[in-house]
């Protein structure tokens, strides 16, 4: 009878072990995962900051040059403007943008969504072929 006993014990140690493990994996997963979430959401918002910098700046070269007029009279102009047009297309980009950022970070969702469901199903069959010595 003390066999049996110990064998219970024993499968009742894997099986505690085996959940312990799971949890563990499932809350590093989620970790990783509410990193990746906030990364991508910075990524797209500044890329769209970028995308409408460049767009701010073309249009303030081709829309705010008086043919003519001389350029040359104040040096520090372009770096002021060129300031603010950064600083708008950054507001512009953290009050909603015109959505390119909110369609990237839906698709780079998705694919990160697919790609967890791809290697999350892989990890806990190796880590249970891991415990039990497979």
């Amino acid at each position: 009878m003390g066999t049996v006993g110990g064998l219970g014990s024993l499968t009742a140690q894997t099986g505690l072990l085996q959940a312990q493990q799971d949890r563990m994996l499932q809350q590093a997963q989620e970790e990783k995962s509410s990193n990746q979430d906030a990364k991508i959401e910075k990524s797209s918002k500044e890329f769209e900051s970028m995308l409408l910098g460049t767009w701010l700046q073309q249009a303030e070269q081709s829309f705010a040059t008086v043919p003519g007029a001389d350029d040359d009279d104040d040096a520090g102009r372009s770096q002021m403007m060129s300031l603010g047009v950064q600083t708008l297309a950054t507001s512009l980009a953290d009050s909603g943008g015109i959505g390119i950022g909110k369609m990237i970070a839906k698709a780079l969702h998705a694919q990160a969504d697919k790609a967890a469901a791809h290697t999350g199903a892989a990890a806990p069959a190796s880590a249970k072929q891991a415990v039990e010595g497979h």
